[in-house]
């Protein structure tokens, strides 16, 4: 239609155009305000064995010489992300605690600001409370994964597990955690932890901005940063990362979710096969194919974590 055939509008209504042109700039304007202001949402999973200033297996164990100083270091670590966040502007930032009965976070301490997810009985584990509605993800605390020669205190879930792959991907908690995470399309923006940890992260999720919080000198020994450092280096890395959040790209794995787990005994996965869907595939090693990554994390978890023998 061309404008020569157009009718034209009586002039009575042209008063009601404009006022409605008016109201509907309004309120798109106030729409796009409003999506510019939402807080940003950020997910913090915190372990321990890769926080500042940890460097003795005793340190990560309740009851252990110098355990109460690493709950006072992991904590201050947490604050230190958080204040970096908040004085971007608002944000909703939530805190897992992910170490051993993820009861080490000082509650009482940590910025009133923060919501705090305690307790270990939980299928979802180190990502509890994640979902598509976070900006990003940061790892504080973390260490190497099962297997690795160096890496401090390095394991994946427990003891009981010597390797994990997803998709054929070799992974430790960090990698498990970032599939989580990627397959709800939120990226993983900052990780933190020993040396090792932070390659394998970064082969992974190569956006993420990573702080060594210590060098692994071998399995049971680390060169140490000062946790001021530290905490001065990951306020940086939180400064680096979020002017480009909304450019990060999760990592995203492929679905159906192939699993498999080697573990340290023969009996384990006997047991397991009595799990519809699980296969020994050697003395050692099981596989199970779940539908998407929150099925397999969940059976992940549950291998390790509340099957007992």
């Amino acid at each position: 239609m061309n404008e020569s055939s157009m009718i034209p509008l009586p002039v009575f209504l042209m008063p009601l155009l404009r006022t409605t042109r008016i109201a509907l700039g309004l309120a798109w304007l106030a729409a796009a305000t409003a999506g510019a202001q939402r807080p940003l949402r950020i997910f913090i999973s915190v372990d321990m064995e890769g926080i500042g200033g940890v460097g003795t297996p005793a340190m990560t164990e309740s009851g252990g010489k110098d355990y109460a100083l690493a709950r006072q270091f992991m904590t201050e670590e947490v604050n230190a992300v958080a204040a970096a966040i908040l004085r971007r502007g608002p944000a909703d930032i939530v805190v897992n605690d992910s170490h051993g009965d993820h009861q080490n976070v000082l509650h009482g301490d940590l910025d009133p600001r923060v919501q705090y997810v305690q307790g270990a009985v939980k299928p979802l584990g180190m990502v509890a409370g994640l979902d598509s509605t976070f900006d990003g993800v940061v790892f504080l605390g973390y260490h190497a994964r099962a297997g690795s020669p160096v890496g401090f205190l390095a394991h994946t879930g427990s003891g009981i597990v010597k390797g994990l792959w997803i998709n054929d991907v070799e992974v430790g908690e960090g990698g498990m955690n970032a599939a989580f995470a990627g397959a709800l399309g939120v990226p993983v923006i900052v990780a933190a932890g020993d040396s090792i940890f932070t390659q394998e992260i970064k082969a992974l999720t190569p956006g993420v901005q990573t702080v060594v919080t210590k060098v692994a000198v071998t399995p049971q020994a680390a060169r140490l940063l000062h946790p001021k450092v530290v905490r001065e280096r990951l306020a940086a890395a939180v400064d680096r990362a979020l002017p480009t959040i909304r450019e990060a790209q999760p990592w995203r794995t492929k679905q159906p979710v192939q699993v498999r787990m080697r573990f340290n005994d023969t009996t384990r996965p006997q047991i397991l096969e009595a799990i519809p869907g699980v296969k020994q595939v050697d003395g050692y090693t099981i596989t199970y194919t779940a539908r998407d990554m929150t099925e397999a994390y969940k059976m992940i978890r549950l291998m390790y974590r509340f099957v007992t023998i």
